[in-house]
C-alpha cells in the first residue's frame, strides 16, 4: 500500500493532503478556543485577566518558536519534526482537556503550541519541496484555503461541541484528528534525506531569539491592558529588543546560524515577507474592531454577526487556490499588488459605513477584503518559498509563518490602541456612537494606507525564474 501511494503519479497531492491535516488542526484550534472562554472562566473560576493567558500563552509560544523548529527541520528532517509535531499537539490537547485549574490549562496550552509550531513551520517547506514550480502556487493556494476553512469551522464547531459535550471536548477533538495526521505522516511523507554536512545547531541564537520574541510580544499584546507607559510593558519591550539585537549580532558571527541573514538580501524573500507582514497588520485592524461595530453599534445578535464575519474567510477560501494557480502561469507581481490594492479598497469601504448601515451594506467590504487577501497570500507565499535553496526551506517557512503571526499581533495592538486613543469604546451607549464611528473610520483609513504601502512594496519585487 505504501509503495502504491509513493509510486502514484498523484503522490504530491497525497503529501498536500497530509500537510493539510496538520494545518487544519492548528488553525482550527486557534479559533475554536475563543468561543469557549466564557464557559472555561465560569467552570474554572477564572477572571478575565488570567483567562487571557489561555490565548496569549499559545500565541507567544508559536510565534517565538517558528524559525527555531524550521531550522531544526532543515537539520533533522522535515518528516521527523512534522510527525513529532502531531504527537506533541495530541499530548497537549489531551492534557488541556484534563485541566482542573486555569494555570494547568495555560501550561498545557504551551505544550499544545509547541506541537502547533512544529507543524506550522514545516508545512510550506514540505509543499515547496515536493511540488514543481509550475504547480507550487496552486498547492500553496489550496493550503491557504485550508487555513481559511480551519478558522471558519472553529467557532461553529466549538459552539456545537460545547453544547453537546462541554468545553473539554474542543481539545479532545484534536486527538483523533492528530492520530489520523500522524498515521498519514508515516505512510505518505517522503523519507528525510540526511544532511551530509553535520551542521551544529545554533543554541545561543535560538535562545536569544525565542526569549527576545516572548518579551517583545508580551509587551505588545499587553500594552493596551497594562498601559503603554507602564513599567512592565516598557521593560518587556526593551528587554525583547536588546535580546533580538544580540540575536542579530550572534547570527552574523557564527558559522552555521539559526537564521542565515543573507536570506534577507534575496529581494523576493525580503519583499514578500515585508509585504506579507504589512498585509496582516492592515487586515487584523478590521478583524479586531468589526465585531464590536456589528454588535455594539448595529445591535446584531451573535448569529447575525457570525454570518457576516464568515464572508471574509469564505471569499478568501475561494480566491486563494485560483490566485495560486494563476501565479504559476503569470508570476506573483500583478496578483500580489492587485490583491493588496483590493484589500485597501475594501478597508476604504469600511471607513464609509454609517451607524445605521443595513446588513447588506457590510457584505461588499467583507467580499473585497476577503478577495484581496486570497489574491495576495498564495502568490506571495509561492514567491517567498521559491526564492530560497532547498536546504533552507524549513527556516524560510518558519520565518514566513512568523511574519504572519507578528502581523496579527501588531495589527490588533495598534488598532485597539489608536481606537481607544480616539475615544472609541467597545460597547458604546447611544451618546458614544458618534465617537465610536469616528474612531473606527480613522483606524480603517490608516489600515488602508498600510495595505496600499504594502502594494507599492510588493510591486517592486523581482520575478523569480520559472525554471527553479
Amino acid at each position: 500500500m505504501i509503495d502504491n501511494i509513493k509510486n502514484s503519479p498523484n503522490y504530491r497531492w497525497y503529501v498536500l493532503a497530509t500537510v493539510a491535516v496538520g494545518t487544519f488542526m492548528a488553525t482550527l484550534d486557534g479559533s475554536i478556543v475563543n468561543v469557549a472562554l466564557p464557559t472555561i472562566s465560569h467552570q474554572l473560576n477564572s477572571n478575565l485577566s488570567t483567562l487571557q493567558w489561555v490565548v496569549t500563552a499559545y500565541l507567544l509560544t508559536i510565534t517565538s518558536l517558528l524559525p527555531v523548529f524550521g531550522r531544526l527541520a532543515d537539520l533533522m528532517g522535515r518528516k521527523k519534526v512534522f510527525g513529532y509535531g502531531f504527537l506533541v499537539f495530541i499530548l497537549g490537547s489531551a492534557l488541556c482537556g484534563l485541566a482542573q485549574n486555569i494555570w494547568f490549562l495555560v501550561a498545557t496550552r504551551v505544550v499544545q503550541a509547541l506541537g502547533a509550531a512544529m507543524l506550522m513551520s514545516n508545512s510550506p517547506a514540505i509543499i515547496t519541496a515536493i511540488f514543481p514550480p509550475k504547480e507550487r502556487g496552486k498547492a500553496l493556494g489550496l493550503t491557504g484555503t485550508v487555513v481559511a476553512l480551519g478558522s471558519l469551522t472553529g467557532p461553529a464547531l466549538g459552539g456545537i461541541l460545547i453544547k453537546l459535550a462541554g468545553w473539554r471536548s474542543i481539545f479532545y477533538i484534536n486527538v483523533p484528528i492528530g492520530l489520523l495526521g500522524f498515521a498519514a505522516v508515516l505512510l505518505v511523507l517522503p523519507k528525510d534525506v540526511p544532511n551530509k554536512e553535520k551542521e551544529p545547531f545554533d543554541y545561543l541564537g535560538a535562545l536569544s531569539f525565542t526569549i527576545g520574541m516572548i518579551f517583545l510580544l508580551l509587551g505588545i499584546t499587553n500594552g493596551e491592558d497594562w498601559g503603554w507607559s507602564s513599567l512592565p510593558v516598557l521593560m518587556s519591550i526593551i528587554i525583547g529588543i536588546i535580546l533580538l539585537i544580540l540575536f542579530i549580532l550572534t547570527e552574523r558571527k557564527v558559522t552555521h546560524p539559526m537564521i542565515n541573514l543573507s536570506l534577507f538580501r534575496n529581494r523576493p524573500f525580503l519583499i514578500g515577507n515585508l509585504a506579507g507582514g504589512l498585509s496582516f497588520i492592515a487586515m487584523f485592524a478590521n478583524n479586531m474592531i468589526l465585531p464590536f461595530y456589528l454588535q455594539g453599534v448595529l445591535n446584531y445578535d451573535p448569529a447575525q454577526a457570525g454570518m457576516l464575519l464568515m464572508i471574509f474567510p469564505i471569499t478568501m477560501a475561494i480566491a486563494a487556490p485560483i490566485s495560486g494557480n494563476a501565479s504559476d502561469k503569470f508570476g506573483p507581481v500583478f496578483l500580489t499588488t492587485t490583491g493588496l490594492t483590493i484589500t485597501g479598497v475594501g478597508l476604504l469601504y469600511f471607513s464609509t459605513l454609517s451607524a445605521s448601515a443595513s446588513f447588506y451594506h457590510i457584505i461588499p467590504g467583507a467580499i473585497l477584503t476577503g478577495l484581496g487577501a486570497g489574491m495576495f497570500q498564495s502568490p506571495n507565499n509561492s514567491s517567498v518559498m521559491s526564492s530560497v535553496p532547498p536546504q533552507k526551506l524549513g527556516v524560510a517557512g518558519g520565518i514566513n509563518s512568523l511574519v504572519r503571526n507578528l502581523g496579527m499581533v501588531i495589527g490588533i495592538a495598534w488598532s485597539v490602541s489608536l481606537f481607544d486613543a480616539l475615544g472609541g469604546v467597545a460597547a458604546p451607549n447611544p451618546s458614544q456612537i458618534d465617537a465610536f464611528m469616528s474612531a473606527y473610520h480613522y483606524v480603517m483609513l490608516v489600515a488602508m494606507a498600510i495595505a496600499l504601502t504594502a502594494a507599492v512594496i510588493s510591486f517592486n519585487r523581482k520575478s523569480y525564474a520559472k525554471a527553479q
